[in-house]
């Protein structure tokens, strides 16, 4: 006898099917996925605005504030208004170079600075002063010349332990050859390559002319330098001739491995 048909089945009685929620579908995860991904930019956008606010509208990290270091003749009040900072600005907004071009423009003694934002409120102006190693007289002041040979200020009273330029090459053939500014040069190398000890007895750098430096120290000693090569073994030299020799008046090292020394 033939069982009931799918048709009789499906009529008279119903399958047992558990009680779940419907998967969601392919539409439904993207949807999901769009709303995390607006909540997401909508956060980040907030986060922005507000970073921004903070740096530029508040007044949480405006400039209040500087802190100068590494001045020793110039004053701090010096630097400070040369910088010209603008208080009260953004700090985020404080553009350093333009302080650290104006303070070099306006203040020659300054070598390098340093300009950094210090936050939540700073500006600060690390300062490295340029230092005399020779002065030029000028009437009754004084030029100071640094190591670069730059002449960088003029003052009235001349630092301690600093010898005086005398830059005498009338019209020699040098003066044509190289110019005042590299004779002013060969004079500071000569002056960086003394020792320290010779170089605090050095009253006078004299330059007639390239080849023809010389040294006037204390006690009225001279010493023949010639040119601005070998400076380092002259001044070895020089150092052991007066060692030897501590109470002559005249040293010739011009030619370091024939030096000479006289007048005792």
């Amino acid at each position: 006898m033939a069982g009931p048909t799918t048709a009789q089945r499906g009529a008279g009685q119903q399958e047992d099917t558990p009680d779940r929620p419907p998967r969601p579908g392919a539409e439904g995860r993207r949807m999901s996925r769009r709303t995390l991904l607006i909540v997401i930019a909508a956060a980040v956008l907030l986060l922005g605005s507000g970073a921004v606010w903070a740096l530029y509208g508040s007044s949480w990290l405006r400039t209040e504030q500087i802190r100068i270091t590494g001045v020793d003749v110039l004053s701090p009040a010096e630097v400070e208004s040369a910088a010209a900072v603008p208080m009260g600005s953004p700090l985020v907004s404080v553009d350093t170079d333009a302080i650290a071009d104006r303070l070099r423009q306006k203040l020659p003694r300054i070598d390098s600075v340093d300009v950094v934002r210090s936050w939540p409120h700073g500006i600060g102006l690390k300062v490295t002063e340029r230092k005399p190693v020779l002065l030029v007289k000028k009437g009754a002041k004084f030029i100071e010349v640094d190591a670069e040979g730059v002449r960088f200020a003029t003052v009235d009273r001349a630092p301690g332990r600093v010898p005086l330029l005398e830059l005498t090459p009338g019209r020699s053939a040098s003066l044509r050859r190289f110019g005042s500014d590299r004779l002013v040069r060969e004079a500071v190398r000569v002056a960086g390559d003394l020792p320290g000890g010779i170089a605090g007895d050095t009253k006078v750098v004299r330059v007639t002319s390239y080849d023809s430096v010389s040294l006037e120290l204390t006690r009225d000693r001279e010493v023949i330098w010639g040119s601005g090569e070998e400076g380092a073994v002259k001044a070895k030299v020089l150092a052991a001739l007066m060692k030897a020799a501590p109470k002559a008046g005249h040293f010739d090292v011009s030619a370091p491995t024939a030096p000479a020394v006289s007048g005792s």
